[in-house]
């Protein structure tokens, strides 16, 4: 099992950054692909960006593209989301999740294998 740990979420003003992490402890000696996905009230929840367990390949959702950096570091079982220019519409809960690679060098959306709690992100306008 793996266990997956969001933080830095928090209250911001429209046009700020926010750095969110993902820890995850347990079996984390397998390679995982990571990504992270957000629900804005009233909506379903979406892929916002994600990476492979290289780091060779990177997927963005066409709303945060230019704005939003997903990045890891293997060896301290982390990866972040580093969110710059924000606006309202990034305010959502945001979910970091893993899934088993078994393609190094690709990226998943789908049928992630673990999920944390998530992390609350409001933008205020």
């Amino acid at each position: 099992q793996v266990q997956l740990v969001e933080s830095g979420g928090g209250l911001v003003q429209a046009g700020d950054s926010l750095r969110l992490s993902c820890a995850a402890s347990g079996r984390t000696n397998r390679r995982y692909a990571m990504g992270w996905f957000r629900q804005a009230p009233g909506k379903e929840r979406e892929p916002v960006a994600a990476i492979s367990w290289s780091g060779r390949r990177t997927y963005y959702h066409d709303s945060v593209k230019g704005r939003f950096t997903i990045s890891g570091d293997n060896a301290k079982n982390t990866v972040y989301l580093e969110m710059n220019s924000l606006n309202p519409e990034d305010t959502a809960v945001y979910y970091c999740a893993a899934k088993i690679a078994y393609d190094s060098s690709a990226y998943y959306l789908k049928s992630m294998d673990y999920w944390g709690k998530g992390t609350l992100v409001t933008v205020s306008s």
